[in-house]
């Protein structure tokens, strides 16, 4: 395994990659799904605004893993001369289709299209690969760097520093009185996750491909070293100095998943660099593979995994029976016989995340990759 990770013919085959984006996944499906809202363990809900827990690292973790991808999967095309004009067609294509699919999570089961939610997860997903794919195909990575120092630097110069009409000076302790949220009352259309912005507003989404481009970069160190001891010891010191840089700028510029703070940039891009350096240390050089198998199987197909897991929630929370639905159900007889109400709403989501799986093994024991 260690040589074909290295030779030049297959340098894009990464197990540790699948079974991390399946996790991811799988996280996702955990903490958007719980028992109920009401009673949640705090490291499974997002910070209120300010800080960082577990669920605020694992849609970053996401968009990382699809810069990452990105490098492995068009570096391979390039070399293979495929032309930009064919690749530029697939990239806006499946975009597109990301996008759409966000959309349409959206609007089922009621389809009210006087309430639709423009922007979102999927969305997001869907500008930052289009974004980071184009960058990736018409620069090199001294220049991603620089153009990714740019965003930073200027979004923390606006967000931190600029006055903001009819506010005045930024106020990062509280929502709304900064550009990113001011900008989205002004320009977004539709429904708002927070009714006045959005945390997939406009203004975040330029740091969140930020952090696609830190995938990028580091996918593109991963194909450049081709020793294997010095390409790990390269992404353990960089994870590293990009998790302490985070810490540091969050003295000045709060870790802030809500408005995609520049210090949260760094932050998870630096946790994410370690965690992939881990797992191409355990996983792609020592070969502990077996432990991989639900994220191999949820990587497999990741976005039709997370889809299915949106669309299947109005049959779990929706649907009534006897006038409870499932998930009340599940709660109401687990706290009954004296189980923990925060407990009780983890396993459900646990629960709920291998019921999703069901469908994703059977694609992928089929071999179905159902490419969006």
């Amino acid at each position: 395994m260690m040589t074909e990770l290295s030779a030049p013919a297959k340098p894009n085959r990464l197990i540790s990659l699948d079974a991390l984006r399946g996790f991811t996944i799988a996280a996702m499906v955990i903490v958007n799904d719980p028992g109920t809202w009401q009673h949640v363990y705090w490291p499974l809900r997002h910070a209120d605004w300010n800080g960082c827990t577990l669920t605020d690292l694992v849609f970053p973790f996401f968009l990382f893993m699809v810069g990452v991808s990105i490098a492995l999967a068009y570096s391979k095309r390039m070399e293979a001369k495929v032309s930009k004009k064919s690749l530029y067609r697939k990239i806006i294509i499946r975009s597109i289709n990301i996008y759409l699919l966000g959309i349409f999570l959206w609007l089922a089961p009621e389809f009210d299209f006087s309430a639709i939610r423009w922007v979102g997860v999927l969305p997001r997903i869907a500008f930052v690969f289009l974004a980071c794919a184009l960058i990736f195909l018409n620069t090199n990575w001294k220049q991603q760097i620089k153009i990714g120092a740019i965003i930073l630097l200027s979004y923390w110069i606006i967000v931190a520093y600029i006055p903001v009409p009819g506010i005045g000076k930024p106020d990062l302790s509280v929502p709304a009185l900064n550009w990113a949220n001011h900008l989205d009352t002004l320009l977004l259309p539709g429904v708002m996750w927070q009714k006045t912005w959005d945390p997939e507003g406009i203004l975040s989404t330029f740091p969140a491909i930020v952090t696609g481009m830190i995938g990028m970069l580091m996918g593109k160190l991963y194909l450049s070293v081709k020793d294997e001891n010095k390409r790990l010891v390269w992404l353990f010191f960089i994870g590293f100095a990009m998790f302490l840089a985070g810490g540091l700028w969050n003295w000045i510029f709060p870790i802030n998943k809500n408005i995609w703070t520049s210090s949260y940039v760094l932050y998870t891009a630096g946790l994410g660099t370690l965690g992939l350096a881990s797992c191409i240390l355990i996983v792609d050089m020592w070969g502990y593979t077996k432990w991989t198998f639900l994220g191999r199987v949820y990587g497999a197909n990741a976005i039709t995994s997370y889809v299915l897991a949106g669309l299947l929630t109005s049959v779990f929370y929706g649907l009534k029976f006897g006038g409870a639905s499932l998930s009340e159900w599940f709660m109401s007889g687990l706290t009954q016989v004296g189980f923990d109400p925060r407990f009780a709403s983890m396993l459900y989501a646990l629960i709920y995340m291998l019921i999703i799986f069901i469908p994703a093994l059977i694609l992928y024991r089929k071999k179905i990759f159902i490419r969006i």
